[in-house]
């Protein structure tokens, strides 16, 4: 099956992520539908779109936008799949809602797209761990590379630009590449800051 404007993926593993396995026990971390913090965002590509130019190819591992594999209830009360449902299995999700993918063991930004890992707050004032819309560049693309930006560059972004997301086990935030405002250059006394739950 090979759509005219959507690719077609599948989760990689369950639609959710709220069981963790810790040694020989199973931890439920989540039992609301609702919440969107718990969905797979993972996902492997099974065909793209015929007239598609993203780089993005079968076999690929991706990471989507959340509604993609996520289950809600309407204004009814009634129990309902994402628009992206096609079978239990088979998701079909827009560029758009593709921000990354994983080839050769190495992740790429989608066009438009970069990925900011948080710095560490050391105002001993703050009660955020961390500093606002600062972070260290750890994924870019080609658009980021042009204008002289490099992986470990410090950099600032716009308020309410970033949205979050696990990677490997990273807590990282996906940024559109215009909301990227300022580059500090390579990182000095910065710490990256990676929660204990990450």
């Amino acid at each position: 099956m090979r759509s005219l404007f959507d690719f077609v993926v599948e989760p990689k593993g369950s639609r959710t992520n709220s069981k963790k396995e810790i040694g020989d026990k199973e931890l439920l971390l989540n039992t609301d539908l609702q919440d969107h913090r718990y969905v797979n965002r993972v996902g492997v590509v099974v065909n793209v779109p015929k007239g598609d130019s993203s780089g993005v190819k079968p076999g690929d591992e991706v990471i989507v936008h959340h509604n993609v594999f996520r289950r809600f209830y309407d204004v009814k009360g009634n129990e309902k799949n994402s628009r992206s449902y096609f079978n239990e299995n088979s998701y079909m999700c827009t560029q758009d809602q593709i921000y990354m993918y994983r080839r050769d063991g190495l992740w790429k930004p989608t066009d438009g797209y970069c990925f900011v890992k948080p710095i560490e707050s050391n105002d001993m004032w703050s009660l955020d761990n961390e500093t606002p819309f600062k972070g260290v560049l750890k994924i870019l693309g080609d658009d980021l590379l042009q204008l002289g930006l490099q992986r470990g560059n410090v950099v600032g972004f716009t308020p309410r630009s970033e949205y979050e997301f696990v990677i490997d086990n990273e807590r990282m935030y996906r940024v559109r590449s215009v909301n990227i405002n300022i580059d500090y250059g390579h990182k000095r006394n910065e710490k990256e800051y990676n929660p204990s739950w990450a």
